[in-house]
């Protein structure tokens, strides 16, 4: 996958885009909650639940560790966003 239209210089256009290793947010797991959609950091690979879930696992994430994008996990969805930004980036 390959970025398409505005870009940041947190996701060069030539980083090849990690994808969840599984469809859970592990955090979520842990505590016995629930996710609406999951979101993968694009620094480190791990896979979180997005602002729709009741815990926002991903932003949180962002704010513990400064990893700037996350790219959406769902399927038929080709998308990142970058939280220093405020940026949606569509993907090819």
């Amino acid at each position: 996958m390959t970025i398409t239209a505005k870009t940041c210089i947190h996701l060069p256009q030539d980083q090849e885009i990690k994808k969840a290793t599984a469809y859970q947010c592990d955090e979520c797991v842990a505590t016995g909650s629930t996710w609406v959609h999951l979101r993968t950091c694009q620094t480190c690979g791990k896979t979180h639940c997005c602002d729709s879930s009741p815990n926002k696992h991903a932003t949180k994430h962002y704010h513990r560790t400064g990893h700037p994008v996350v790219t959406s996990a769902e399927p038929r969805e080709a998308w990142a966003w970058c939280y220093p930004d405020n940026l949606f980036m569509p993907l090819e």
